[in-house]
């Protein structure tokens, strides 16, 4: 006689303390695709700057295919959506803003902001975002 196996259909679960849905992590994901791409971030160096997720999954985000997010991952895409949101406020040529992320940096000892993104920490990330905030005048 055959048991019946009760499947488990319910959503992914969200990243411990996240205060972000499922729809909010999806768009997240879509957006850093979209963002990366007008920074012309490889797939290799967006996984470093999205904290070590592999090249392999980051090209599946790109075919719409988006697996678990943990709560650094969420926290790191939250932090980038800021950065994009800084450059699009301080620079009135989308582009421009887009080039500033691979574009060497007086004020960041002469490094491109991609560069120190990829060092793969959250530090490096938020050093950044900081950075931007107070060139627009924080908050």
């Amino acid at each position: 006689m055959l048991n019946a196996i009760k499947i488990d259909d319910t959503p992914p679960r969200l990243p411990s303390g996240s205060t972000y849905g499922e729809d909010e992590l999806r768009a997240m994901q879509r957006a850093m695709v979209n963002i990366f791409d007008r920074w012309r971030v490889s797939d290799v160096d967006a996984s470093t700057v999205l904290g070590g997720i592999s090249a392999k999954t980051f090209r599946r985000w790109k075919d719409g295919e988006f697996g678990r997010v943990n709560r650094d991952l969420a926290d790191r895409m939250s932090n980038l959506l800021g950065i994009h949101k800084a450059l699009r406020i301080i620079f009135s040529d989308p582009q421009t803003g887009y080039a500033w992320v691979t574009t060497a940096n007086d004020a960041l000892a002469g490094r491109s902001p991609l560069e120190i993104m990829k060092g793969g920490g959250m530090e490096d990330v938020v050093r950044i975002r900081r950075y931007l905030d107070s060139v627009r005048g924080g908050w």
